[in-house]
């Protein structure tokens, strides 16, 4: 049985919770405009060192300086700047030998006085390559002993006590952010990068080439356009994943035309039974659309919603088709509703 608990709304009470909140993430937001106004050449010089760091960016921390620790990691390594994370508590008693002296510490503290983090600070300068601190508090053990200071406050809290780190997490998250995408600018990070790094990833997967997901091989069927429909269909071959569409070349091995499953079935049911045994160039769909070797998963996505098709041959530098895109294999990149709309139409 359901407990019922009748509830009224309280109006007043929700406007002023509903403003309360508005003032929590609009002094956040003030707080990062202050943050980005002090960056300066510390920051700069952190940037270096990491660029020309031989080995990984080491991001220690504790508390929930741990936890933005290993998000700015997974923001470095997703865009080119090798990093992984370094448990200071567990560092005490061990873990320490993870670190190697190419690797840079970014240590992140935001008193700058963490009990942990200040015991390691002779252990990170011996062994490794550069120490940079990121931290509130500009007169902390941690950015005096730094060799980098990256010092985002003072700051105040957000949270009504003014203990829980809010404001302070946020501020070191952007900075985190700042770092990983300066110097991906700095090696030239790219699309095709990005989804080198990310082949699970719905957004990993657009990016890829059409290479990489495109039916090939035993998979296509191919026909010469001088072949009758009936000649065509006799002799195509079905073997892999069946595709709904036959690519048609020219006496170069150029592709010229298309002819599709649902391009038979017209030609049933207008009973045109005398063009089966004429040249399928008379029925077929010439110069279709097509992508090349190379070509970006969300550029050939954009031809399926842009032109409702269902099938896109991909062509080598002299045109010759060497792969297919079937709307089918594509579904999974886009959105649910996208998805189902764009096979209703196709």
């Amino acid at each position: 049985m359901t407990l019922q608990v009748h509830n009224p709304r309280n109006r007043d009470r929700d406007r002023e919770r509903l403003a309360y909140a508005r003032a929590i993430v609009r002094g956040e937001a003030a707080a990062l405009q202050q943050v980005a106004d002090r960056l300066d050449e510390s920051f700069l010089q952190a940037v270096e060192l990491i660029f020309g760091c031989p080995g990984r960016v080491c991001i220690t921390g504790t508390g929930k300086s741990a936890d933005v620790g290993q998000k700015i990691a997974g923001t470095l390594n997703s865009t080119g700047t090798r990093a992984y994370v370094l448990d200071a508590t567990r560092a005490v008693h061990g873990d320490l030998g993870m670190l190697h002296q190419h690797d840079v510490v970014l240590a992140l503290s935001h008193s700058g006085e963490s009990e942990e983090i200040v015991r390691l600070l002779p252990s990170f300068k011996q062994l490794a390559l550069a120490l940079i601190a990121l931290t509130s508090n500009g007169q902390g053990t941690l950015a005096h002993q730094a060799d980098v200071a990256l010092v985002v406050g003072p700051l105040e809290e957000v949270c009504p006590l003014g203990l829980a780190p809010s404001t302070s997490t946020t501020a070191m998250i952007a900075v985190g952010d700042a770092l990983a995408f300066v110097l991906s600018q700095m090696r030239e990070f790219t699309h095709e990068d990005f989804a080198r790094f990310h082949p699970a990833g719905s957004l990993g997967r657009k990016l890829l080439k059409v290479d990489a997901i495109m039916r090939q091989g035993d998979s296509l069927r191919l026909a010469h356009i001088e072949e009758t429909v009936r000649e065509v269909f006799a002799h195509s071959r079905r073997l892999g994943r069946r595709t709904g569409a036959v690519m048609l070349t020219d006496h170069d091995g150029k592709l010229c035309g298309l002819f599709t499953d649902s391009d038979l079935a017209r030609l049933f049911e207008q009973r045109r039974d005398a063009a089966l045994d004429r040249a399928i160039a008379e029925v077929m769909t010439p110069e279709p659309f097509h992508v090349a070797a190379g070509a970006r998963v969300i550029d050939a996505l954009e031809i399926f919603k842009e032109r409702k098709i269902s099938e896109l041959p991909v062509v080598d530098l002299a045109g010759r088709p060497i792969g297919l895109l079937d709307i089918t294999d594509l579904i999974g990149l886009m959105p649910r509703e996208e998805a189902e709309r764009v096979m209703r139409v196709a």
